[in-house]
């Protein structure tokens, strides 16, 4: 008897877990709030400006052409019952399973600091991407009509958060401040224009060697941006971030990228939880005491050989999503399962043109044009569809050869205060 699977969530461990399962003939259900594959790492792009929405994301349905096995469906899981196996959609459907794979994934995390949660814009799915394009663009269009909002940090970018997306974030919004902004409004002094970076640990990129946290901070100061480690955000009023060490910051945009907290669906389900949200798994990432439930990515509390527990990022998901259907099979099989083993393949970070880090495997550590290269090919490749890829490729290559972007658009109206609003006095 085929056994049926349904997989909640299609972001690279739910995908990568039901791609393993149809490739060796399960039926599987994928369920998703989105009807598309998002590839987050490249989400700050379309937010600066560099990529179109559509180039970073792929349909679902357009995955499974080869597999009619595979059901996508549209919708939200608000519960399900662990002992009668079917889980309960938002519009009141049951969907029934053999085994039921979570796979939904991390949201922003706002640690409870006042007025995060109203001013800050996040950066985890398609939507946010072009709305802190249209309000990083609209405060320069604001300032353009008022130039006296510059003295008021109209044009001070803050982002708050020292990992790989706050990095990526920084580098690529002040190339597009001095290269191309800076053309499109020759009436404002885009000089003043500012980008923050602030870290509560003591250097960026926490995770990373100490040579690539080092050259992440040089090149990033080298380029303009203002690099602010050992202080956290205390509150936030629109205009204002006040930091622990006494500073205020004027700051008209803030980008909120400080960290991220299982999404509550675990929590929902009754299963044990840590501190952050993620669920307690079993060495196989199956739930104790639920051999048929398995917990995949973002939401799994899984540890690395030595304890620790895996980052919220792309590769533990692909990884545990694939070590899941495997396990899924050999259960059906009536095999024992095996634990999961997580294997680091590296980091990267790229800081803009010609500069990036590297910690690859063995010990290899990469920097400059060389490391820039090795993430702009790493990157292309692990993107899904041909047409992504070179359309993504197109826009590189124009975007080097002429230092231009080309959706400088803005979509949205706006969405947290009319030009002048909350202005210091």
């Amino acid at each position: 008897m085929t056994v049926h699977v349904v997989v909640v969530g299609g972001g690279f461990g739910g995908l990568n877990a039901a791609r393993a399962l149809a490739s060796h003939g399960a039926r599987v259900t994928l369920i998703d709030r989105e009807n598309f594959h998002l590839f987050q790492p490249l989400l700050y792009q379309v937010a600066t400006s560099g990529l179109n929405p559509a180039d970073i994301a792929y349909p679902l349905r357009a995955v499974f052409h080869a597999a009619p096995q595979v059901q996508v469906r549209i919708g939200e899981v608000v519960n399900a019952d662990l002992d009668a196996r079917h889980v309960v959609l938002a519009d009141g459907t049951r969907v029934p399973y053999d085994h039921l794979v979570l796979a939904a994934g991390a949201t922003t995390a706002d640690f409870g600091i006042p007025g995060v949660a109203e001013h800050a814009l996040g950066l985890k799915r398609l939507a946010d991407a072009p709305r802190l394009r249209g309000e990083v663009l609209r405060r320069f269009e604001e300032a353009d009509a008022k130039p006296e909002l510059v003295a008021q940090g109209w044009l001070t970018t803050m982002i708050v958060g020292g990992g790989p997306t706050g990095v990526e974030m920084a580098g690529a919004l002040v190339e597009l401040f001095s290269k191309v902004l800076a053309k499109d409004f020759p009436r404002l002094d885009v000089s003043r224009a500012k980008v923050v970076l602030v870290e509560m640990g003591d250097e960026v990129l926490p995770p990373f060697s100490p040579q690539s946290r080092r050259h992440a901070a040089e090149q990033l100061r080298r380029r303009g941006v203002d690099v602010l480690t050992g202080c956290r955000v205390q509150r936030v009023d629109g205009t204002h971030v006040w930091l622990d060490d006494g500073q205020s910051v004027s700051a008209a945009t803030l980008v909120w990228a400080a960290g991220v907290t299982a999404v509550a669906l675990p929590a929902q389900l009754g299963l044990s939880t840590t501190r952050d949200g993620r669920a307690v798994v079993s060495e196989d990432l199956s739930v104790p005491g639920h051999p048929h439930v398995w917990i995949v990515g973002d939401l799994a509390a899984a540890k690395d050989a030595g304890g620790q527990m895996l980052p919220q990022v792309a590769q533990p998901a692909i990884q545990g999503g694939r070590h899941v259907a495997q396990q899924i099979l050999r259960r059906h099989a009536g095999l024992a399962t095996r634990p999961f083993v997580y294997r680091d393949k590296g980091s990267m970070a790229t800081i803009g043109r010609h500069a990036a880090v590297a910690d690859l495997p063995w010990g290899i550590h990469l920097k400059g044009v060389v490391g820039w290269l090795a993430w702009l090919f790493l990157h292309l490749l692990t993107l899904m569809g041909f047409r992504n890829r070179l359309s993504v490729l197109l826009n590189w290559a124009w975007n080097y050869a002429t230092w231009d972007r080309g959706t400088r658009l803005i979509l949205e109206t706006p969405s947290r205060r009319r030009s002048g609003e909350g202005m210091a006095a």
